[in-house]
């Protein structure tokens, strides 16, 4: 998700360890190719079965259908939809800066019904990776998501919180470097595959201070003939203040071919009917051709 009018941009290379310890006892740690430190954590499953785990470290929130997924899995070569970009910290709002979906924190989640019912409840600092608590309030985060047939997938989530600005923001004038400012939010979304289709959606909503801020996309990828071949398309729309009027289309239309398990070649197209430079808000189209190769060995 850059924020020019025309971007091309080298994704991040990961790197990650994982060790199982016990059957019940696990962690992770992961850096990027600059050694940055974006997740650690460790998991103790505190039941026989699924019904309950504890994580405590650092890793992405549960907020919205797509922040918690691997951008391997994503079908925008951008990622993730302005909306999630937007509320979860994955980079837009100049207020939280860029963390990419991921805070310190502790996480309760588990899974029952047989598989059909996951929830997740989180206690995480509001701050990012790899910093101090900039206040002393905590945010709250909920996720609950029901599996009533096979391939769909539909998820509710939601966050109470106070957010501490890091720096000031086009999207919200009023609020200053170090104020802390009251940062809510809650999303609607469905994931549903078969071997026709795979798509998802969702609704967005966000309160910060005073500017309130919603949207909402629906993305699709349909092989075309070969499941190796498949075509992407994306319609998504984000106000990032209901009041100044700062709304923002985006539409994308690509190719993707799967040459090799999880490995694939992307080229889209992608267009945006404004965007947001330096500090201001531009309300003129841009046009980008993205390209990206994906190898994954796991």
């Amino acid at each position: 998700g850059g924020t020019d009018k025309n971007t091309f941009e080298l994704k991040r290379v990961l790197f990650w360890a994982e060790a199982q310890i016990t059957d019940r006892w696990s962690f992770l740690f992961m850096h990027d190719f600059s050694s940055v430190v974006q997740e650690f954590y460790t998991d103790f499953r505190i039941t026989k079965n699924k019904a309950l785990t504890v994580r405590v470290g650092q890793f992405k929130n549960g907020l919205s259908l797509e922040n918690p997924l691997s951008p391997t899995a994503m079908e925008a070569i951008d990622v993730y939809s302005e909306g999630v970009t937007y509320l979860t910290g994955c980079g837009s709002d100049p207020l939280m800066g860029v963390q990419y979906g991921r805070d310190l924190g502790l996480s309760l989640f588990g899974e029952t019904n047989n598989g059909k019912l996951r929830y997740e409840l989180e206690v995480m600092n509001g701050q990012g990776i790899n910093k101090n608590d900039g206040n002393n309030f905590k945010d709250f985060i909920a996720r609950l998501e029901y599996r009533p047939v096979e391939g769909l997938n539909l998820v509710a989530t939601g966050q109470i919180g106070r957010g501490h600005a890091i720096a000031t923001s086009v999207y919200n004038p009023s609020i200053q470097i170090g104020e802390d400012y009251k940062r809510h939010r809650w999303t609607l979304g469905f994931d549903y595959k078969n071997k026709w289709i795979h798509t998802h959606g969702e609704y967005l909503e966000g309160y910060d201070g005073d500017v309130t801020s919603r949207g909402g996309y629906l993305t699709s990828a349909v092989p075309l003939g070969t499941p190796k071949v498949e075509f992407v398309g994306s319609y998504d729309y984000f106000n990032f203040n209901t009041t100044l009027g700062m709304g923002q289309h985006k539409a994308i239309a690509g190719l993707q071919y799967w040459f090799y398990k999880k490995c694939r070649a992307q080229v889209q197209y992608v267009y945006k009917s404004a965007y947001r430079t330096n500090d201001q808000f531009i309300r003129e189209p841009s046009h980008a051709i993205m390209c990206q190769l994906q190898v994954r060995f796991n």
